[in-house]
Parts: C-alpha cells; sequence; structure tokens
C-alpha cells in the first residue's frame, strides 16, 4: 500500500487549517509586537488564539494511532522543540527580544505525548478517553494555584517567580487532549481509511490543506524566522 492511500486526508487538511491559522496569530502578533501597530480585534479572534492548539493536538493524538515509529516520532519533533528554545533564548539574550523565550511550547508537549504513547496504545478508546478526561481537568486544577519550586512547569504546576515563556503549552492539559485524540483515532478511525471517501481531496482548496498539514513542522519551524525578519525590515 502507497503512502498516499495511508493517509486520511480530511487529518492532513484540517492540520493544515490549524497550521495556517497559527501562522496567522503570529502575522498580528509580530505587527503589533515589532510594528508597534494596534490592532482592534474580535473576541473569536482571542478565543482561537487561546485554544486553537486543541484541535491540533486531538488530531496529533488521532493520528499517532494511524502510523508506526510513535516514540521516533516523538524525539524529532521534541528536538525541533528544543531547537525553538535554543533559538529564542538567543534571541532573548542576544537581541534583547524580551519575553521570547519558549521554554515548553506546542512541539515540546507533543512530542513528549508521542513518546508517551507507546505506554498507553494498549489500552481500549474507553480507557483513552477516561484518562484523557481526568488529565485535561487535571490540568485546569493546576491552573488555580502555585507550587514552591520552579521546574515543574512542563507539567503545568507554576511557581509563579519565574517566566515559563511566550508559548507554553504544559503535559497537563495537553497529554489528555492527546489520549483524547487516539480514542478517536481507536475508535472512530479504527478502519484507519478516510471518513469522506466521496469528497474530492484533489481540488486546488482541498490540495493546498493536505499540503500544509502533511508538512506542518517544517511550516511551524520556518514561519516565525520569516514573519519576524519581514516584519523588523519593513517597520523598523
Amino acid at each position: 500500500m502507497t503512502e498516499q492511500k495511508q493517509r486520511v486526508w480530511e487529518l492532513d487538511a484540517l492540520r493544515g487549517i490549524c497550521i495556517l491559522g497559527m501562522v496567522a496569530v503570529h502575522v498580528f502578533f509580530d505587527l503589533s509586537y515589532f510594528g508597534g501597530i494596534e490592532l482592534s480585534l474580535p473576541d473569536w479572534f482571542y478565543f482561537i488564539q487561546h485554544y486553537g492548539h486543541v484541535l491540533f493536538v486531538l488530531i496529533s493524538g488521532i493520528c499517532v494511532t494511524l502510523a508506526s515509529r510513535s516514540f521516533q516520532r516523538g524525539v524529532t519533533v521534541f528536538g525541533a522543540g528544543l531547537l525553538i528554545s535554543y533559538v529564542t533564548m538567543y534571541m532573548d539574550q542576544i537581541l534583547g527580544l524580551s519575553n521570547m523565550r519558549i521554554w515548553f511550547g506546542i512541539l515540546h508537549m507533543l512530542g513528549v505525548c508521542m513518546m508517551l504513547y507507546p505506554l498507553f496504545k494498549r489500552l481500549p478508546h474507553w480507557a483513552l478517553a477516561l484518562l484523557g478526561v481526568c488529565f485535561v481537568a487535571l490540568g485546569f486544577w493546576m491552573e488555580t494555584f502555585t507550587v514552591s519550586v520552579d521546574f515543574l512547569f512542563p507539567l503545568g504546576l507554576c511557581s509563579g517567580s519565574i517566566f515559563t515563556g511566550s508559548d507554553f503549552f504544559p503535559l497537563f492539559p495537553g497529554f489528555g487532549w492527546f489520549l483524547l485524540g487516539a480514542a478517536l483515532g481507536k475508535s472512530v478511525y479504527r478502519k484507519k481509511q478516510t471518513l469522506l471517501p466521496r469528497v474530492n481531496s484533489d481540488n486546488a482548496v482541498l490540495r493546498f490543506f493536505r499540503f500544509c498539514g502533511k508538512h506542518s513542522l517544517i511550516i511551524y519551524l520556518a514561519h516565525q524566522p520569516v514573519l519576524t525578519i519581514l516584519t523588523v525590515l519593513i517597520f523598523q
């Protein structure tokens, strides 16, 4: 079976929409932060800015049940997250761009989730869903208090005395959303086939979204440096 047949097109398309939405959010952030432009944005935009990542994590959880080598993929994604941490540390310390560091962002969280999934993959979908709901609830509960140590923030336990990063996505509730996605993958996508076989996924619009979704990691790594450089050159 070829790779093209193995891929579920609507998941690629949805992931592409998510990554493009994230690029749009960063465009508005750069225009405000580097360009000094005051923007009046609607409430739905801020909702997407704060919670749009949930759909991306759910899709990643679904996809982990459709593919193999989850741990190896997780190592790659986490390594990409470490690269972003290094770059943003440089931007903070050398270029003087304060509050730009990313200590535990979306890639760090997804990488750890992928590496942890083999420990849970044999569970039935209902058990994954139950754990997912519990972990999401645990994450929201952790936001209501602080702890006396600084190094537990990747779990969601923050001390309040350190800056956790401009792009902070802790394992709780993140891993909960991921397991809920895995539960969907094991149930709704148990046949590892598209749910929309009659839709022409080769039309220009869907093909574009599929392309972006298939290369979402590259887009994530490349878009922010490009946007930052362009914004600085134009407005400064």
